[in-house]
């Protein structure tokens, strides 16, 4: 998303006309721009860098805790309504990692070549004792949603991407493990879907419809 408000023309009523969006990651935010600017959501988003809301320090054990730590922070700082994606890629082989770890599993956060040359590393002595196996993997999306900072009773939407990890990476286009996260059925990466036709399957795509959901009618 771009460091401008992102006005959204809808039906669905919620607590106020202003949500903060608690990410300054810059893909993110470009696919929440795109995907809000596709639903009825009567609310203008309004990402926390805008505030100058720095990110929250997620000491969470789960993408549900660290969601839910994002928000309240965001809503906490700004006093409106707030809203956190806490995603990543799980690869059960590797005991469902890097999960949480996802943007930092190469050890310095957000270098998404290191991350993928850590990931594509640590799954070759598993292809080597298994080579005719695919290896599975999942993208993970959950939003967590606060009225305000101590709301008891958050909104949390979860969305799971299956698909396959790949030995080499395929297309330029996404963020983050998309390269190498393989899709059998269409035979091509995240990386290579186009942003339209990713958000309409991704992880982040379907816990977006969920959330909406759930707010009341």
């Amino acid at each position: 998303m771009s460091t401008t408000d992102t006005s959204l023309t809808a039906t669905h009523p919620t607590t106020a006309n202003q949500w903060v969006l608690a990410s300054n990651n810059k893909g993110k935010l470009a696919e929440f721009k795109r995907l809000f600017a596709e639903v009825n959501l009567d609310v203008t988003i309004v990402p926390q860098g805008q505030l100058d809301i720095e990110d929250a320090i997620e000491d969470g054990l789960s993408f549900v805790e660290n969601a839910i730590i994002k928000a309240r922070h965001a809503s906490r700082i700004s006093g409106l309504p707030a809203i956190a994606d806490d995603s990543g890629l799980c690869v059960p082989v590797l005991g469902n990692a890097p999960g949480i770890y996802s943007a930092r599993y190469a050890g310095e956060h957000g270098n998404d070549s290191k991350n993928n040359a850590k990931l594509i590393a640590d799954l070759q002595p598993i292809r080597a004792a298994e080579p005719d196996t695919p290896i599975k993997g999942m993208f993970v999306c959950v939003l967590a949603m606060v009225r305000h900072a101590d709301d008891p009773l958050p909104i949390v939407a979860q969305g799971l991407w299956h698909g396959e990890i790949s030995e080499t990476a395929h297309g330029d286009g996404g963020f983050g493990y998309d390269p190498l996260f393989w899709l059998p059925d269409l035979q091509a990466s995240a990386a290579s879907l186009s942003a339209t036709d990713k958000n309409n399957i991704s992880h982040r795509g379907q816990a977006i419809q969920q959330l909406l959901a759930q707010l009341p009618l």
